[in-house]
């Protein structure tokens, strides 16, 4: 199949506050790449790019962030990745638009996982932006900023000028929202309705911005997936005077100023040195945001902020997260259900395994018992406390899990990012997401349609999928995406902190061992 495509002198070219930008029109879109948004110097705040004369080229996608080391591919199969070219200059964004008219459509903005240190706007295959400004006529735009050292490393103890040093990342993304809402209207979106998407990192991005005054007003709404990670992605605390003079030890410099022009291989190389002894001593190193008085912290130790309550929030994980991206020990294909029960009991002790599995089959009963040795709950458990909490705040708090099994040996519990292509509407991108009679097309259609219908009116439910009730304290209405798609209430709330408290031990050790295939 041919789509239209053109680049002229006069193709998509748009008038932005810094100047002109060019991009490209394709699959009647106008696409533009790498556009800068801010620019800063290290580990200070970002200020508005210098403005250019004439028309920038923006057809190539800009800088990723710099890496602490290097990314060794493995498990492409299950996160499809992509690599580009690495600088410290990396605020650039990019942006599909079905026109530069006065549409005012609603406008999608994805930040990238990888926590807070890693990753890019362009790391996963399926975050292209076309097919959801094709199929749900909708701006959509991806972000590239400040991610580990770089961005959350707090030097706020020596010197005013690094106040907020420790979130500088997350000042990137402020400034890139600023630029969104100046900026978007030429593109044919709405300022005042910006819908914020993230996964892993990315959801934790959107849930630390709600709790940063800055951000107020530039975003309408947020779908976190698979971003309430609790003590994964858990606030740096402490003072971090230590951690730079280690590192300023270790790279024999005698001045803070001195950190911020030395190469940034050999700023990385100290940090990743002399960070494993501090933070086996509890100390701060970094690598996420910090209180302050620019960020409340997390939420849920913190409690939201109430000038942020009312954003609604779509909030949700998938069935095992990272304990999929090993496969099972039991053949749930082959063995029968009492087998993966005796698997169970082996993994947790009898006692605890006969209290489990009750729980786990009544809330799951679609699924074999062994299932249960690749339940997350490291996401699920925080998730169902941040949906309790906010929930309580506000009447437009929806909840959602992915519970699709894809095609991998035969059928695997779906893992950490497995989700991302539904929403994207990017299953043709994905192999993995291929399954027969019409399934994949069911479930896109259904979590797309959802995730559209919200961008619109912070209401997710639409014609495809049953009636999606927002959750509230004592009820969490949950959506299970699935071949029977289907809403539940409080299905999982005591199988849960169950599993988390006295089956956790068991699982993390399992976890410990096949940590080198997680994914993100």
């Amino acid at each position: 199949m041919s789509y239209p495509f053109s680049y002229t002198p006069q193709t998509a070219v748009v008038e932005t506050t810094q100047g002109k930008i060019r991009g490209y029109e394709y699959r009647n879109l106008s696409i533009f790449k790498g556009v800068p948004y801010a620019q800063a110097k290290r580990f200070h705040a970002p200020v508005p790019v210098t403005p250019w004369e004439g028309v920038l080229d923006t057809t190539s996608f800009g800088y990723v962030c710099p890496l602490l080391d290097m990314p060794k591919p493995n498990g492409e199969l299950l996160v499809p990745h992509r690599y580009w070219i690495m600088d410290e200059n990396c605020q650039n964004l990019n942006i599909w638009t079905p026109g530069c008219d006065d549409k005012a459509r609603p406008v999608m903005v994805w930040l990238h996982g990888g926590g807070f240190a890693a990753g890019s706007a362009i790391e996963h295959i399926a975050y292209e932006g076309e097919n959801m400004a094709v199929h749900g006529d909708v701006v959509v735009v991806t972000i590239n900023h400040r991610l580990n050292v770089l961005g959350f490393c707090d030097l706020s103890a020596f010197g005013e000028e690094y106040a907020n040093s420790g979130n500088a990342g997350m000042d990137d993304i402020i400034a890139a929202l600023q630029w969104i809402h100046d900026n978007i209207a030429k593109f044919g979106g709405d300022p005042a309705n910006v819908t914020l998407f993230g996964q892993s990192g990315g959801g934790a991005k959107i849930t630390t911005l709600l709790q940063m005054p800055a951000a107020d007003g530039l975003f309408a709404k947020g779908i976190n997936m698979s971003g309430v990670i609790g003590p994964v992605l858990a606030d740096s605390k402490g003072s971090s005077e230590e951690l730079v003079h280690a590192m300023m030890k270790e790279l024999k410099i005698d001045k803070v100023k001195d950190l911020e022009t030395v190469p940034y291989a050999s700023l990385a190389a100290a940090y990743s040195k002399v960070t494993p002894a501090l933070r086996a001593a509890g100390k701060y190193v970094g690598g996420s945001p910090i209180p302050n008085k620019y960020y409340a912290g997390e939420p849920i130790l913190n409690g939201f902020r109430k000038e942020s309550s009312q954003v609604p929030l779509m909030v949700g994980s998938v069935f095992s997260e990272f304990t999929s991206f090993a496969p099972s020990s039991v053949d749930v294909h082959t063995a029968t259900p009492e087998a993966g029960r005796e698997a169970v009991r082996a993994l947790l002790g009898k006692e605890l395994a006969d209290r489990i599995l009750p729980m786990f089959e009544k809330a799951y009963p679609e699924r074999h018992p062994a299932n249960l040795m690749t339940l997350d709950f490291i996401f699920r458990a925080p998730e169902q406390q941040y949906i309790k909490i906010r929930s309580a705040m506000n009447s437009c708090t929806y909840a959602y899990l992915f519970n699709q099994d894809m095609p991998l040996d035969g059928g695997r519990t779906p893992w950490h990012c497995s989700d991302v292509p539904f929403f994207f509407h990017n299953t043709e991108l994905a192999p993995y997401t291929q399954m027969e009679g019409g399934l994949t097309e069911k479930l896109e259609s259904e979590i797309f349609g959802a995730a559209m219908a919200f961008a619109r009116s912070g209401n997710p439910n639409h014609a495809g999928i049953p009636q999606w009730d927002a959750s509230t304290p004592e009820k969490e209405m949950t959506i299970l995406f699935d071949a029977n798609t289907r809403v539940v209430c409080n299905h999982d709330r005591e199988l849960i902190p169950l599993m988390a408290s006295e089956a956790g031990p068991a699982f993390m050790k399992k976890f410990e061992e096949n940590k080198d295939k997680v994914q993100h």
